[in-house]
């Protein structure tokens, strides 16, 4: 059974920096493409950034230059680096395996995990 576990949100200041970790179970990790999500209160979820297995990555225009995605295969573990972060940039992060042949970078399991939650604010 696939279980995502978000970690490293919290309060940081606009300008700050945060990197937040995502730990995958019960799936083949290496295999899948994976990616982050976010939702900001009152909004749909939406793409943040998605790695596949070889380590090609894709951004949503709005994270691009500031936001950088990375994986460890050996550690099961996919990370979302956060620098020069924008109250804009409130949201819960979730990470999911993607769908990578489309643009949307759909997700593909339906149970998520609880998500972590960062807050841009002075």
């Amino acid at each position: 059974q696939v279980q995502l576990v978000e970690s490293g949100g919290g309060l940081v200041q606009p300008g700050g920096s945060l990197r937040l970790s995502c730990a995958a179970s019960g799936i083949l990790f290496r295999t899948y493409p994976m990616a982050w999500y976010r939702q900001a209160p009152g909004k749909q979820r939406e793409l943040v950034a998605g790695i596949t297995s070889g380590g090609s990555t894709n951004y949503a225009d709005s994270v691009k230059g500031r936001f950088t995605i990375s994986r460890d295969s050996a550690e099961n573990t996919v990370f979302l680096q956060m620098n020069s972060l924008k109250p804009e940039d409130t949201a819960v992060y979730y990470c999911n395996a993607a769908d990578a042949r489309n643009a949307k970078w759909s997700p593909l399991f339906q149970k998520w995990g609880q998500g972590t939650p960062v807050t841009v604010s002075s």
